[in-house]
């Protein structure tokens, strides 16, 4: 199992490696395939995964990349108003046939999957985004390293016993920082080809820290979708890791965050 893992996370990084360096539609498009992929991973935990309403969300998630490219919002509300009306004359026209926890799940999974994952493609179009866009992997799976490290060698105190009882709070006090400390490496090994000083260092090492925070959320939650419906992987699609949502659970969290801090402060 340790062999297989590890090799699927070598092809993911070259993956990656590939994806971000070549930017533009094919990082769009890529992400556009993850995105709809981990929708039906999670749309399959509510039975829905095949059926209109299911079809419904995968069309308004394609909408939304269609958007990123061609603007055809001018505002973003009217997206979550359109894909809330939208879903509701599917629940009110094929009525009995979902529950209500089906249209709120086919709802979330537009903006908890597509939406948050297309961050890496917006981060990546930033100016500097070819470098500052490798802040997102180094906030989830540098993180998630860090502190399974800290964790084993150190860790006494559960962080969420219910909820994983393996994590520990020096765990997570190790991947923040841990995920500071990479950064900052990076960031001084980049300094030259993106024009940065001492101060942009530090704020993108505090903005990682951040963003690994934020993973740990990213994470836990989607434990917590798993534990409540009784599932150990969403899929099968990562030999040793599961599916897109077992392997990107932190990033859909940390993509935004790293967006939106970028933006603000640097």
């Amino acid at each position: 199992m340790f062999k297989t893992r590890l090799l699927s996370g070598i092809v993911l990084v070259i993956l990656a490696l590939f994806l971000i360096i070549t930017g533009g539609n094919v990082l769009w498009g890529a992400l556009a395939v993850i995105s709809l992929i981990g929708m039906y991973e999670l749309y399959r935990v509510f039975g829905m995964e095949k059926s209109v309403l299911g079809i419904t969300g995968y069309l308004m998630a394609l909408l939304y990349y269609i958007t990123l490219i061609i603007p055809i919002f001018s505002d973003a509300m009217l997206f979550v108003l359109g894909t809330l009306v939208i879903m509701m004359f599917v629940y009110v026209f094929t009525y009995p046939k979902y529950k209500t926890e089906q249209i709120l799940a086919a709802f979330f999974g537009v903006f908890y999957v597509a939406v948050m994952l297309s961050f890496v493609y917006q981060t990546r179009m930033l100016e500097s985004g070819m470098y500052i866009v490798w802040l997102i992997f180094l906030c989830s799976w540098g993180s998630d390293t860090c502190a399974y490290c800290v964790g084993v060698l150190i860790g006494k105190h559960k962080m969420a016993p219910k909820l994983s009882p393996k994590k520990s709070i020096e765990g997570a006090v190790g991947g923040v920082l841990g995920s500071m400390l990479l950064t900052f490496i990076y960031a001084n090994i980049f300094k030259t080809a993106m024009d940065i000083q001492a101060e942009q260092m530090l704020m993108l090492a505090v903005i990682s820290g951040v963003g690994a925070l934020i993973s740990m959320v990213g994470d836990l939650t989607a434990s917590a979708i798993k534990r409540n419906y009784d599932i150990k992987d969403y899929g099968h699609l990562i030999p040793g890791h599961g599916g897109i949502l077992d392997r990107f659970d932190s990033v859909i969290f940390t993509a935004p965050i790293v967006y939106y801090l970028a933006t603000i402060l640097m």
